[in-house]
């Protein structure tokens, strides 16, 4: 089978064997993924498909093994979570954290940036000018006034009896 022949082939056979793989399986993206598969599979062989004279039972075979390995190995790992799901132990954000954020998202959009790559982020004055597009003096100053009000808005929040 040329190149030709097989591109042929794959425009009329691929919407058929998609339709029968959905068929099988339910799901259209996974039909589609394992016809894919298979029609991959099938162009290193395109002279034995001519050969053996059924390429689309070829095709539509491996599509339907693949489909079933998939399913095999979804229900396998499945098993495996259900039996050895793991323990949830992390922890949620503790209350500093929550107050923090809440008032990170009281500052202006250009200072919260700042404040948040140069202190949380660990990034040089420098590097938050660069990252922003702003100039080192600019982010120097939204620095500035960024930790003055969060330092208003810690303190309140803390004076409402949040324990910061």
């Amino acid at each position: 089978m040329t190149e030709e022949e097989f591109d042929v082939f794959y425009a009329a056979a691929f919407p058929r064997l998609v339709g029968q793989l959905y068929a099988l399986t339910g799901d259209h993206g996974e039909a589609q993924d394992v016809v894919q598969e298979a029609f991959v599979r099938a162009w290193d062989r395109r002279a034995a498909l001519l050969a053996e004279g059924a390429p689309e039972a070829w095709i539509r075979t491996v599509a339907v093994r693949l489909a079933v390995s998939r399913w095999r190995r979804t229900r396998r790992w499945l098993e495996l979570m259900r039996h050895n799901a793991p323990q949830d132990r992390t922890p949620g954000p503790g209350l500093e954290h929550t107050v923090l954020v809440e008032a990170l998202r009281q500052l202006p959009e250009a200072q919260r940036m700042a404040v948040v790559l140069h202190h949380l982020c660990d990034m040089s004055v420098q590097e938050v000018a660069d990252a922003t597009g702003a100039a080192v003096g600019t982010v120097k100053a939204r620095l500035s006034r960024g930790r003055a009000a969060l330092a208003g808005l810690l303190s309140v929040q803390d004076r409402e009896g949040s324990h910061v």
